[in-house]
């Protein structure tokens, strides 16, 4: 059962998953991690977020590295930001559907 107010397509799992994040015009990665994730979205904490708006550059580290594109969609200083995925590969795509499908059976 979702609350009223829930507006994502997809359940989050609370999951931490190894990240290096390429903001708009920066050559180098922030490496960080996951709080939560879905197959369109995920929450990066981190105590300088970006602001919302800001389009990124995700590798997601699971069995494989998986490139994403997002969106930051929230920004709660100090805390982290919500990113919505825009743009990823339909194989990319599979294997996060299959690693979070496993994630939810151990839950």
């Amino acid at each position: 059962m979702t609350p009223d107010n829930e507006r994502r397509a997809h359940q989050r799992l609370k999951i931490k998953v190894p990240i290096e994040i390429y903001a708009q015009d920066s050559t180098s990665p922030i490496r960080g991690a996951t709080s939560d994730l879905s197959l369109t979205g995920c929450y990066i904490e981190t105590i300088f977020p970006f602001p919302i708006g800001t389009q990124l550059e995700i590798k997601l580290q699971l069995a494989g590295t998986l490139l994403v594109v997002g969106t930051v969609v929230t920004n709660d200083p100090q805390v982290g930001n919500g990113v919505h995925f825009t743009r990823m590969l339909s194989e990319d795509t599979e294997e996060l559907r299959a690693f979070l499908d496993a994630g939810e059976k151990k839950g």
